[in-house]
């Protein structure tokens, strides 16, 4: 005779909290892997920004000088990121920069990798030009 509400089969108590179980075994495995996820965005991030200040430095300087190289560089690099600018003349023709960041572990401003970014741009001088073009 089958009892009312379907046979719920002998000892299902043993399977009680196995999900739970399951979860927790997986779980470090998976923060891990946010993590190394998380650094390889944060690299990118660092890349970028290491590309686009030497970019904006780059420009700046090739129409005003170091001074403006070094303040538009450092402009969009945010405050957690220590970074290193080298604005140069270049061969005459062309204006060169140079910006090295660190690449944070993590969390940006707590500690950094051993080794720096580094993003270089140049543009064509025209500091003769911005007097005028005399």
């Amino acid at each position: 005779m089958r009892k009312r509400g379907g046979d719920r089969g002998g000892d299902r108590g043993g399977d009680r909290g196995q999900v739970t179980v399951e979860f927790l075994g997986v779980l470090p495995l998976a923060l891990i892997v946010l993590a190394v996820v998380w650094q390889v965005v944060l690299v990118g991030y660092t890349y970028s920004l290491a590309g686009n200040s030497a970019d904006k430095g780059a420009r700046a300087g090739a129409t005003k000088g170091a001074g403006a190289c070094q303040d538009a560089a450092s402009k969009d690099i945010p405050g957690s990121w220590s970074a290193d600018i080298d604005c140069a003349g270049g061969d005459g023709s062309v204006y060169k920069a140079t910006v090295k960041l660190h690449v944070p572990i993590l969390f940006p401003g707590a500690a950094d990798f051993p080794w720096t970014v580094t993003g270089t741009a140049g543009a064509a001088d025209e500091s003769d030009l911005a007097g005028g073009g005399e």
